[in-house]
């Protein structure tokens, strides 16, 4: 038995002992396995760390084609394009104002009246010597065909009458100008006098305002001169309530300022919100080159970081990441920015979200194409 049981255990040694070999030639100990480089070791390190990055949430817009253009732009307020001080014209007590400050006034209408009794008396005074002097006119035309007067007195009535009608005629001015009247439609701007004032020949009375069409002036430099042509379109931005207007150009000054090489421009601006004035400040702009068929991305996607200016890109890749893109810009207007260089159309670019993004970053588009 005892020899049975020791052959048994040799046995046994001898077959543990093979296993040994065998595992030994086909990949060696398992020391050796664990001091073996992977070839692939650092890229899956860097995509398991890249994994672990939570997506960066952003908006996305596309690449498109459209027109934009290059603007000269200047501020400049809104004018009256007719403004004028109304003198009274006639001596007296004011008696009756028929118009405030914001009243809107046809041409020639009342704005307000002088007390005009010694006016109106004059007139009727001057009347009555009129008629006196034509009676005795004729009378006369009858004596001299009746050779009873000499053409001396006959010279003399005649002269005589012509005289009485031109008194007449001032004194009847004189009492009109006692209504102090509109000298073109618009807008009174200011009252200058109170009820009751006596107001002298040249008082200033009234100031009034022609606002439509509201102007602006602008000055630009000569050498934007080439591009500008009379009625061409304008667009205006008012400082107070950012509305956005249009206008025309209406007249381009024929000289140049030298002192600051400009050239006056004048605009027109036919129709404005209600609540635009005279002396509001609007910036204007106006075309001086226009592409129709520019790669346009909106402006917000644009940034600049390091000197450099980029636009981060969607990239259609099996996960979504951000790829930094270098891009050359044209023309910008308030919305989109031209990109000359950098970007095909059809590609999505990041327009939210791009200021803390990195190179290879995972996104998670929430508002954009496909999102």
């Amino acid at each position: 038995m005892r020899i049975l049981f020791l052959l048994f255990s040799l046995a046994l040694i001898a077959g543990c002992g093979g296993g040994d070999d065998t595992g030994a030639g086909a990949g060696g100990t398992p020391a050796q396995h664990a001091g073996q480089s992977h070839p692939g070791g650092a890229a899956g390190n860097d995509g398991a760390q890249r994994a672990k990055r939570p997506p960066v949430p952003v908006a996305v817009a596309e690449v498109t084609v459209g027109p934009i253009a290059s603007y000269y732009r200047a501020t400049a307020s809104l004018e009256a394009e007719k403004l004028a001080t109304v003198l009274a014209r006639a001596e007296g007590l004011v008696g009756e104002m028929l118009v405030e400050e914001g009243d809107r006034v046809p041409a020639g209408g009342a704005l307000l009246r002088i007390q005009n009794d010694e006016y109106r008396f004059r007139l009727v005074q001057a009347e009555a010597r009129t008629a006196q002097l034509r009676a005795a006119y004729e009378r006369m035309i009858q004596m001299r065909d009746e050779e009873l007067a000499t053409e001396a007195e006959y010279e003399t009535a005649r002269a005589d009458l012509a005289s009485a009608e031109a008194d007449e005629g001032l004194a009847r001015i004189a009492l009109s100008y006692t209504t102090v009247t509109a000298p073109f439609a618009g807008v009174v701007t200011q009252r200058l006098v109170d009820l009751g004032v006596n107001v002298s020949l040249g008082t200033e009375v009234y100031t009034l305002a022609d606002v439509t069409p509201l102007l602006a002036r602008v000055h630009v430099p000569s050498r934007e001169f080439r591009q500008l042509q009379v009625d061409q379109q304008v667009q205006l931005v008012l400082d107070s309530s950012r509305d956005q207007l249009f206008g025309r150009i209406k007249l381009v000054s024929p000289v140049i300022d030298p002192a600051s090489g400009t050239i006056k421009v004048t605009v027109e601006v036919a129709e404005y919100p209600a609540g635009t004035r005279p002396g509001d400040f609007a910036e204007v702009r106006i075309v001086t080159e226009a592409r129709t068929e520019a790669v346009l991305v909106p402006r917000t996607a644009v940034i600049t970081e390091k000197g450099e200016t980029v636009v981060f890109v969607a990239s259609a890749t099996e996960e979504i990441a951000a790829e930094r893109r270098l891009v050359e810009v044209g023309f910008t207007d308030d919305d989109h920015a031209q990109i000359l260089s950098g970007l095909d159309v059809g590609e999505r670019v990041v327009v939210k979200g791009q200021r803390s993004l990195k190179h290879g970053q995972p996104l998670r588009v929430l508002e954009g194409p496909d999102a």
